[in-house]
């Protein structure tokens, strides 16, 4: 995982109403994605701090997320068995 460089500041992202269980930047630092037990992934400019968007197909909490080398959000894994793409 890379580092966060002074130029990207640090921040707080407080949207979830769950404990976050995974964390991920994107390959170009960019964007950090974070997964909860609120079952939903958030997507997040990692610069800024803002959230982005709110992904809230799984119905169990999500254990991990994945990006594509492109940094794309590729996949999220839930407690409720499956994998969302």
């Amino acid at each position: 995982m890379r580092r966060m460089t002074r130029e990207m500041g640090r921040h707080t992202l407080k949207w979830h109403s769950g404990y976050i269980c995974a964390v991920s930047f994107s390959p170009d630092v960019h964007l950090v994605a974070s997964g909860s037990w609120d079952h939903t992934v958030r997507l997040w400019d990692a610069k800024t701090g803002a959230m982005w968007h709110t992904l809230e197909d799984h119905s169990e909490r999500v254990k991990a997320i994945a990006f594509s080398l492109v940094g794309q959000l590729d996949a999220s894994a839930s407690g409720d068995k499956t994998v969302r793409l």
